[in-house]
């Protein structure tokens, strides 16, 4: 099982990452900046659950994986072809940062409450939503706050509340499904939300 949320991790660190340094390289930042943007985006809200956690160091400094990874995507993502392609119109750009953006809020969001669980195994719901919820969100705030942006959370396609249905579904299902299944679904439920929020223009009402 710990290889399967590894698996998932990683999955969440290169999609994060990716979505840091597309951001990144639309800001004309350069390859330094790029990096610590991804690198930011990929473990900032796994080092905020940490800490909530108790665990310390955080699981970011104890293994170089995650950063390597992160940066290692930064300088992917920063070859001339594939900034183009991905920054080249604000269509491809959208589109890029949905499904990065999804995808590792999606996977965060379930390892949050997978890890809510392992650290506290009497969790309840409260607590292994709030974590699985700002473990999602807290490296796209980070992201925004360091480009000068208003954060994501805040805006955009029903952002922290798909991150919310998940995290709940993941717990919800914790016990009945296990941990693998309740994870891929809740990992899931955030993504189709995004999605559906995207396509169909779905947003939270605002002030005019």
């Amino acid at each position: 099982m710990d290889t399967f949320v590894l698996i998932l991790e990683m999955i969440g660190t290169v999609a994060f990452a990716a979505s840091g340094a597309i951001v990144a390289v639309r800001k004309r930042m350069d390859i330094f900046g790029v990096a610590v943007l991804a690198l930011v985006t990929a473990v900032g809200g796994g080092m905020i659950r940490d800490v909530l956690l108790g665990v310390t160091p955080p699981a970011t400094f104890r293994d170089p994986i995650y950063a390597v990874t992160a940066i290692v995507v930064s300088l992917v993502v920063f070859i001339r072809p594939v900034r183009h392609y991905l920054t080249g119109t604000h269509a491809a750009y959208q589109r890029a940062m949905l499904v990065m953006d999804s995808l590792g809020l999606g996977v965060f969001t379930a390892v949050g409450v997978s890890l809510a669980y392992a650290a506290q195994p009497k969790a309840g719901m409260f607590l292994s939503t709030f974590v699985g919820v700002l473990s999602g969100v807290g490296g796209g705030i980070l992201r925004d706050m360091l480009a000068g942006d208003t954060p994501y959370i805040f805006i955009k396609h029903i952002y922290a509340c798909a991150s919310l249905a998940g995290a709940l579904a993941c717990a919800l299902l914790w016990r009945q499904a296990g941990q693998a299944y309740a994870m891929i679904i809740g990992a899931a439920v955030v993504v189709l939300i995004r999605m559906l929020s995207a396509i169909y223009k779905w947003n939270l009402p605002r002030a005019d």
